[in-house]
């Protein structure tokens, strides 16, 4: 039997399929998703809040707000979910579309570059309708103005004609729901902020809770997952599902072409010394950047640009993909004077950390 809203979320996915992904190369272990991986996680996504496998807090607090709206036969407000990628806002915003029994329509903040495109946009919703905006920080300040009294009266101005020939028209909208996704909440500025009815915070999972997503998962996708393995893949995964659910399908390919077809603690194992993600999760760069710290510059203090190069990356790449993993694992700190390894990164290493009384290193490059 389908799912009510599952229309919704069928036509949700093939509008995030079509969504331009980044020419960035993306790591096993990387926290962004292309379109053509989007696709392949939606046999994964949960359609509905009962199936969704974390955020107790948020998705109680999301229940009682869609419960409250349907109850009283109206819209729900408007809703924006933050947080690191790969947590499920995408997945929370098809959700609430599905929840609701409502259409679902995908867009993007960097794909709104002028007002006439939210224009369009907001002038075909039907009533009840769910508007998902990714990235919603990203979006350019003439749409970003238009969206304050699209959200807060259900009205826009579209303005024909120019110069003092110009004439605002006003357009009414129905009523529908802005679901707005950010991983910098910080960007939004405030008057967009105070439009949102309910805003979600979403954190990082609990090794316990990834268990329970690499479990799952592999049901959806027809494979044996023994308790064991799972607890491996999830221990490995960062604390993100998305990352999850990539280490399993790579597994489940590891043990379909050289193992049995059955995913065990063995095969697990074996997957992921090949595709080199460590115990702690971490791959080829993350041990690249901290064996250059450690080796070729005596645990640091050393700067982000030097670093990059010794590892023949990109400073941004350094930046935005390998060090806030690194750092919230406590492998490397950032100080005033540079990156310093911890005691924690010499163990990780097997190497043993240097005497203190010896003196760090001077700063090398810029920070």
């Amino acid at each position: 039997m389908t799912d009510p809203g599952s229309g919704a979320f069928e036509s949700g996915l093939d509008a995030t399929a079509r969504s331009a992904a980044s020419p960035a190369d993306r790591s096993l272990t990387s926290a962004e998703s292309s379109a053509i991986e989007r696709a392949a996680e939606a046999a994964l996504r949960p359609r509905r809040l009962e199936e969704f496998v974390g955020q107790g807090v948020v998705r109680e607090q999301l229940s009682l707000v869609l419960d409250a709206a349907s109850a009283r036969g109206r819209a729900p407000e408007h809703v924006l979910l933050s947080g690191p990628p790969g947590l499920g806002k995408t997945t929370l915003a098809m959700i609430i579309a599905a929840e609701l029994n409502a259409p679902l329509r995908i867009t993007s903040g960097p794909a709104v570059q002028h007002a006439g495109d939210l224009a369009a946009i907001l002038s075909s919703l039907e009533e009840g309708e769910v508007l998902f905006i990714d990235e919603i920080h990203r979006l350019a300040r003439p749409a970003e103005e238009m969206l304050y009294m699209a959200m807060e009266d259900f009205r826009v101005d579209v303005v024909v004609g120019k110069g003092v020939g110009a004439t605002s028209i006003p357009l009414e909208l129905p009523p529908f729901t802005a679901v707005g996704a950010t991983t910098r909440a910080g960007l939004l500025p405030s008057p967009l902020r105070d439009r949102f009815g309910f805003t979600g915070h979403l954190d990082y999972y609990r090794p316990d809770e990834l268990l329970t997503v690499v479990l799952r998962s592999g049901q959806r996708l027809g494979v044996e997952v023994d308790h064991e393995a799972a607890a491996e893949i999830a221990s490995r995964s960062r604390g993100t599902p998305r990352i999850a659910n990539r280490l399993l399908r790579r597994v489940r390919d590891w043990s379909e072409v050289r193992g049995s077809g059955r995913i065990d603690l063995e095969a697990a194992r074996a997957a992921l010394v090949v595709y080199e993600v460590d115990e702690r999760g971490l791959d080829r760069l993350d041990r690249a950047v901290l064996r250059a710290l450690c080796e070729r510059f005596a645990g640091g203090p050393v700067g982000l640009s030097t670093l990059a190069v010794a590892v023949g990356e990109e400073t941004e790449t350094v930046e935005t993909m390998v060090e806030p993993f690194l750092v919230r694992e406590g492998l490397i700190s950032r100080t005033p004077r540079g990156r310093v390894a911890t005691p924690a990164t010499w163990a990780h290493l097997g190497e043993e950390s240097p005497d203190p009384s010896a003196g760090a290193s001077p700063t090398l490059g810029r920070f």
